[in-house]
């Protein structure tokens, strides 16, 4: 390896340089003064667990997305975490067993072996909440505000958002007698809306006509809320669970709709994000400028089970670097420094504690540094005048 060579950082890991570690810093204690006010406690789990741990309930993708290594200590395996809300779990469920709602947050790095899509950060500065402990949709309805506050608090602009309900595929799916490697692979091709392939898939697993026409028209079902209309025409036919998924979704989305009226909103009934482990409704976030969803959440009842508790629970994360690149939120340039002597009289001291006491950033000359106060970012400096030492302008 040349000498070159050894500042390079691995693809999709990335650094953030003073200004914007200042910004993500600054975002970072307004959202959860945010959450402190909704009542959302803090917690701050671990970098890295026992594999179960991290990957209870979750399935697959989340097994490929995690680096893994074996404990020194006890031999076992370890993975670094790519997604807190396990994580979140395992307290609600077995450090805290509390009763009634419980409402954590969370903001740390998550490590990812591949990025989610193009261009994307392999360690993202993963935000969320999670409500613990309730099953109406009343607690959903408060976890897509909490979301939406968070992008509003970023400053991101011309969010729209998105609803589906895995219990319909699923339903469907159990209703034909799908094994679960069909159904993931059925699951695969309706992520991808790749109707042909759909198409061809369905023909060859010898399904009941009707069956199969409902597992098709899920990919088509996408829309504004005329397309519940058409699901329910589309799905007549199919079991209870199906039919309780759809006017669940129903009534979520119209409850959305009134209580955020300027959100676009717009129904996926294919719209499957972690459907390994979710169980309800599920909700996702975009925004100009960006292919992928920018924040998503949903519910995800009985993750706790193997800790020893089935607590219902509903969610949503994001990306702290994604909300700094899309917001408008926290860009103001850092504001200028005062220069001081290194060295001085007790009133310097007194004066220089005081500044930096009221919120001032104030930056010691050192001897033979080598660049002015302005280089350092300095606009004013200490002056010892006859009457003490007066704060002016640099060069003034």
């Amino acid at each position: 390896m040349s000498a070159i060579d050894h500042w390079l950082l691995p693809e999709g890991i990335g650094e953030m340089l003073p200004d914007q570690a200042w910004r993500a810093e600054a975002l970072r204690r307004r959202l959860l003064d945010v959450y402190r006010s909704w009542g959302y406690e803090l917690i701050i789990p671990p970098m890295i667990e026992f594999l179960e741990s991290l990957l209870t309930g979750t399935g697959n993708d989340l097994d490929l997305r995690t680096f893994k290594l074996t404990d020194q200590l006890s031999g076992r395996t370890m993975g670094v975490r790519a997604d807190m809300t396990p994580q979140a779990a395992r307290i609600d469920a077995h450090a805290l067993k509390r009763e009634g709602p419980v409402r954590l947050c969370y903001l740390g790095t998550v490590l990812h072996t591949r990025a989610e899509g193009h261009g994307a950060s392999r360690s993202p500065l993963q935000v969320g909440a999670e409500l613990f402990g309730h099953a109406g949709r009343e607690s959903d309805l408060e976890v897509i505000g909490l979301m939406l506050e968070t992008l509003a608090v970023a400053g991101v602009p011309e969010v729209h958002l998105d609803l589906g309900h895995v219990g319909i595929f699923r339903g469907l799916a159990a209703e034909a007698g799908l094994t679960p490697e069909v159904e993931q692979e059925l699951f695969d091709v309706l992520q991808r809306k790749a109707l042909p392939e759909l198409e061809t898939l369905l023909a060859g697993l010898g399904l009941a006509e009707e069956a199969r026409q409902r597992l098709a028209a899920l990919a088509g079902l996408h829309g504004d809320a005329s397309v519940l209309a058409q699901a329910e025409e589309s799905l007549a036919g199919a079991g209870e669970g199906v039919r309780q998924a759809l006017a669940e979704l129903r009534a979520i989305g119209t409850a959305v709709a009134r209580r955020w009226p300027k959100v676009p909103l717009n129904y996926d009934l294919a719209e499957l994000r972690g459907y390994a482990y979710q169980t309800g409704v599920v909700f996702a976030a975009f925004a100009p400028g960006s292919g992928q969803e920018i924040a998503r959440g949903g519910r995800y009842d009985k993750i706790g089970e193997v800790f020893g508790r089935a607590r219902p629970a509903t969610g949503f994360s994001t990306d702290l670097k994604r909300l700094l690149a899309l917001g408008s939120a926290f860009r103001e340039p850092p504001a200028g420094a005062i220069a001081a002597p290194t060295a001085g009289d007790e009133a310097l001291e007194r004066e220089i504690h005081a500044l930096r006491a009221a919120g001032e950033r104030v930056i010691r000359m050192l001897p033979e540094q080598g660049v002015d106060a302005a280089a350092l970012g300095c606009d004013r400096e200490l002056i010892e005048t006859g009457g003490g030492w007066q704060v002016k302008a640099l060069g003034g």
